[in-house]
């Protein structure tokens, strides 16, 4: 009969396995930041960005931005929350101005990955699309009623007195490397964390226990309780890396489509309420606010869909919008 191994090696190994992964994780989400933030910093150091700032300032005062934050809020739809993190922290926004881009970019991020994912789980990927960038700009509208303080000017970037110096760009980008540098540690030391403690998780099974007591929470949520398992790995480890789980609770037979569907209204909304969360708390964003609003909207949303289906029988079936 084989020898089960001991607890400090089953620990030691889950950790090794968390560790690889994390490391293997930061890189890939490094190549995406540094460009981005790159990018920024060469915009601002070229005096590019007071014109981008100006042209967009009206759209963004609706929510209480400058206009250089859409960089932000662009780069965090296209891609994911790190690259939003990363320009926030080159253009210095103040916490007010970071946490309405947080809410915002928590709730529609990385739009073309997970919205792939999502319609492969059988919803209409125009109305995920559509309901993400609805709820985010809502958000941080209502955030901007609410957060103490006063709305951002139209722009933080000082006018151009002339055209950018050749010979000012090493300090520029010496200064954007060593605050890079620092973001990118803590980055990796998050990653790291979250990861090995995810692999913990599944080595001692706790994730199947922590579903079991999830599941009252689910009808609260309007989920069914076959749903408490996919929420806790989609907020533990992100949508992306719970597609499999999704698509193997639809094969399986565990999940109908329909259901399915109707746990991709809630986690279009709130999802990460791990590592996304701790991500933004590390720039000093107060977790509440980084949590709660989110899965009220959840609520709200999947509530509402379900007053939709009862309305409109018709329009039951997955993927119509």
């Amino acid at each position: 009969m084989e020898e089960q191994p001991s607890i400090a090696r089953r620990i030691a190994r889950s950790a090794g396995s968390g560790v690889k992964t994390g490391l293997s994780t930061a890189v890939f989400l490094i190549k995406i930041m540094v460009p981005v933030s790159l990018a920024a910093a060469l915009l601002d150091w070229s005096g590019l960005l007071y014109y981008v700032a100006r042209f967009l300032a009206p759209a963004m005062r609706l929510i209480g931005l400058p206009g250089e934050a859409a960089l932000a809020l662009v780069s965090g739809f296209l891609l994911t929350n790190y690259s939003a993190i990363a320009v926030i922290t080159v253009l210095g926004l103040p916490l007010r101005e970071a946490s309405i881009v947080a809410i915002v970019c928590l709730t529609a991020h990385n739009l073309i990955v997970e919205t792939a994912v999502m319609r492969k789980a059988g919803s209409s990927g125009l109305k995920m699309v559509l309901l993400r960038l609805g709820m985010g700009l809502a958000a941080g509208w209502v955030f901007n009623l609410l957060l103490p303080g006063t709305p951002a000017p139209a722009s933080h970037a000082p006018p151009p007195q002339t055209l950018a110096v050749w010979s000012t760009l090493p300090p520029a980008l010496s200064a954007w490397g060593l605050g890079t540098a620092r973001l990118v540690l803590k980055i990796v030391i998050l990653v790291v964390v979250i990861l090995v403690t995810q692999r913990l998780l599944e080595e001692f099974h706790a994730a199947e226990a922590l579903a079991r007591l999830a599941a009252p929470f689910m009808k609260g949520f309007g989920l069914p309780d076959s749903a408490s398992l996919l929420w806790l790995v989609v907020n533990l480890v992100g949508y992306t890396y719970g597609a499999a789980v999704i698509m193997e609770q639809i094969e399986g037979g565990k999940m109908k489509r329909q259901e399915a569907d109707l746990f991709n209204h809630h986690a279009a909304v709130s999802h990460s309420l791990l590592e996304d969360t701790v991500l933004y708390a590390a720039l000093g964003i107060p977790i509440f606010w980084l949590t709660v609003p989110r899965l009220v909207m959840a609520v709200l949303v999947v509530w509402a869909e379900r007053l939709r289906r009862t309305a409109f029988r018709r329009s039951f079936r997955v993927g119509t919008v």
